[in-house]
């Protein structure tokens, strides 16, 4: 039933079933919903017991059992999220009381905090996006998913090499629009200082302001041409590349996952909760999901309630995600993927809060 056929009485009775499933994770029966609206006029519990009917009608509420409460369908959390996202924010149950539709419920100052200090010492985007999965998961009851962003539309602005031990070295990247990305490489043989630092000043003084994407097979198309003359100079400079100093997605772009546990808790349906793990694991399969319904160049929350296009097993799951920039650019994808019953209002505020946090945490300066 779409939202404009629903009268204000059947939103409001709906609205309250749906909080009151989410705080309880209880089939919600008609009486839980004449104690929340007592002393309401118009709302007797006849009234209410009608209203129900009509919504079940409707194809918004469902009974497990003959002798159990209604709980929510997937149609029904979709028309609760719409009212979320255009403003029209529903009655709540929250702890502290109701709020009233209409109001705004901001993530709380706690929360914020949390959230801040849990990216204490992050400066690259690779260890903001590995964070916030871990950020993500924690304060949902699902998933934490971050995707990076495809290379293809990154501009090198500098790029530098340290020795860390015998055949390894860390290479640190900083695009144009800011990003710092820092890889650890595993070299074949090791390299002296010297070799390092002329690797890194020939990439930036030949390939300042080139998208990072087409730098390597460059070098490679160089060595190829005057192989002799540049062997001695770019025999450093291609392995460095060749090991992942400036990767493209050929492996497809970094994700990072956290939170497994969290469905493995919530699922009691062993066969459905096998199903579904193995829909998540496929790694390419989130990475198709994530650019499906995020779109990076808009900077706004989507939110989706069932998956079960992307996979039947993932039919009772929520999608809450936004895309994460800096300077302009998409650093990549941050995401919740949870069960239904979930806090909407506060998860997606944290998933906006997280995305434009970006901003300032990898606010640095390029070397």
């Amino acid at each position: 039933m779409p939202d404009s056929r629903l009268s204000p009485r059947e939103r409001l009775v709906l609205n309250a079933i749906i909080d009151l499933y989410i705080s309880t994770g209880e089939p919600v029966a008609s009486q839980a919903v004449a104690q929340f609206f007592a002393n309401r006029e118009g709302l007797s519990s006849a009234t209410l017991r009608n209203v129900m009917a009509t919504l079940g009608e409707a194809g918004l509420l469902e009974q497990p059992h003959t002798s159990a409460g209604r709980v929510p369908t997937a149609a029904a959390f979709r028309h609760y999220v719409e009212q979320i996202t255009q403003g029209r924010v529903p009655v709540g149950v929250h702890a502290g009381g109701s709020v009233a539709a209409g109001e705004e419920t901001p993530l709380s100052e706690a929360r914020r905090g949390q959230i801040e200090e849990s990216y204490t010492g992050v400066v690259s985007t690779n260890e903001y996006l590995e964070r916030t999965s871990h950020v993500l998961a924690l304060i949902s009851s699902g998933l934490g998913v971050a995707l990076a962003s495809s290379t293809a539309n990154q501009i090198l602005e500098h790029i530098h090499f340290s020795r860390l031990a015998a055949g390894r070295v860390l290479a640190v990247v900083v695009t144009q629009a800011g990003a710092v990305q820092d890889r650890v490489l595993v070299l074949d043989r090791q390299m002296t200082a010297g070799e390092l630092e002329s690797a890194s000043r020939y990439l930036n003084e030949n390939f300042h302001g080139w998208p990072v994407e087409g730098i390597r097979a460059e070098v490679a198309r160089r060595m190829e041409m005057e192989r002799e003359a540049y062997r001695q100079l770019l025999t450093p400079v291609e392995e460095l590349c060749r090991k992942g100093a400036l990767a493209g997605d050929e492996a497809g772009p970094a994700i990072f996952i956290e939170g497994i546990a969290n469905l493995i808790s919530a699922e009691q349906d062993r066969e459905r909760l096998r199903q579904m793990l193995l829909a998540l694991e496929a790694k390419e399969r989130l990475v198709e999901l994530l650019n499906a319904y995020v779109d990076g160049r808009k900077q706004e929350v989507r939110v989706v309630v069932g998956l079960d296009e992307a996979s039947p097993a993932m039919q009772d799951l929520v999608l809450i995600g936004a895309p994460a920039r800096l300077g302009g650019a998409n650093l990549g994808t941050v995401a919740v993927i949870a069960p239904t019953r979930m806090q909407y209002q506060e998860m997606i505020q944290a998933v906006r809060y997280i995305a434009r946090l970006s901003e300032r945490i990898l606010d640095v300066p390029a070397a």
